[in-house]
């Protein structure tokens, strides 16, 4: 047993937080799977999943964690709460590849927000995690770039590790510890957005250039418009990417090119805010890394 751990996951308790173990340095539940369920004790009428399983009750978290040196997951959806996953870019991205609290501040920005003031916390990584309340009567779910690239979102069917926990990579620390504060409305509208109804396909601008940029470009908000539930963010970003080496040569307008992706993705049914953000963020990163046009 780690005493360390044991406080940590009683704390979070004595929030209200709902909380189940994790593997010993690791972020990976420690319960059984499915396929593995013993159909005992807990799972007596059935497999439960640790969302199911995350308690409060100080007893059986004495229990669980006397057992084992546990990571502490935190089960956000039971606990009332909604965190915002600042995440860092991966090991073999480019280096001016933007963080997740970078293109974070720039959303609030376009938004015309203060960047929020909660409680937060550093990931073993180097991220961070915002803590805010859920809105009374909406069940979020959990999200991946919807809000911006590198920023997700833990609700309903999601956990975070808890502050306190270690991996190989680092600690889990509370940086912020300011009282929570509720969603704010403006990123609850981000997190609901009211898709439109496309009357027809899209009708791309008209926009000047050369032959394949602008076909490069129709292409890309073609996908853009298609783009599998909850995926609509992370194409527009990657899209808006392989466009930005055509304006970086010189073939499109950027003007054009932000206008065109902007139709598109507000089709798709993101908001204007993300739209705009994601947009410059993922054509500021292209124009910057674009090859040569003889080496590409």
């Amino acid at each position: 047993m780690n005493p360390g751990l044991l406080t940590a996951a009683l704390s979070a308790a004595e929030r209200d937080w709902y909380v189940f173990p994790l593997r010993p340095g690791d972020k990976r539940p420690a319960l059984h799977g499915e396929s593995a369920c013993p159909r005992t004790g807990p799972c007596t009428t059935g497999h439960l999943k640790w969302e199911q399983r995350a308690t409060t009750d100080p007893d059986r978290i004495r229990a669980a964690w006397s057992t084992g040196a546990w990571n502490v997951g935190l089960a956000t959806g039971p606990s009332g709460l909604v965190v915002v996953d600042l995440d860092m870019p991966k090991p073999n991205s480019s280096t001016d590849t933007p963080n997740g609290v970078t293109t974070f501040e720039a959303l609030c920005e376009r938004a015309g927000q203060a960047v929020p003031t909660t409680y937060r916390t550093r990931t073993a990584s180097g991220g961070e995690h915002l803590y805010f309340t859920a809105p009374p009567g909406i069940r979020l779910g959990n999200t991946a770039g919807t809000l911006a690239p590198l920023v997700d979102t833990r609700a309903w069917g999601g956990y975070v590790v808890a502050a306190g926990s270690t991996t190989p990579s680092g600690p889990y620390e509370v940086t912020d510890p300011t009282p929570i504060v509720p969603l704010p409305d403006w990123l609850l509208s981000l997190l609901t957005p009211t898709r439109p109804t496309l009357a027809g396909p899209l009708v791309a601008p008209v926009v000047s250039g050369t032959r394949a940029a602008r076909a490069a470009l129709e292409r890309e908000c073609q996908q853009v418009v298609a783009a599998p539930e909850r995926k609509g963010n992370n194409t527009l970003n990657r899209c808006a990417f392989k466009v930005g080496r055509f304006v970086a040569w010189g073939d499109l307008a950027r003007h054009e090119v932000e206008a065109a992706f902007q139709g598109a993705g507000e089709a798709r049914g993101l908001t204007a805010a993300e739209c705009r953000a994601t947009i410059r963020s993922a054509l500021d990163s292209s124009i910057r890394t674009a090859r040569p046009r003889e080496t590409a």
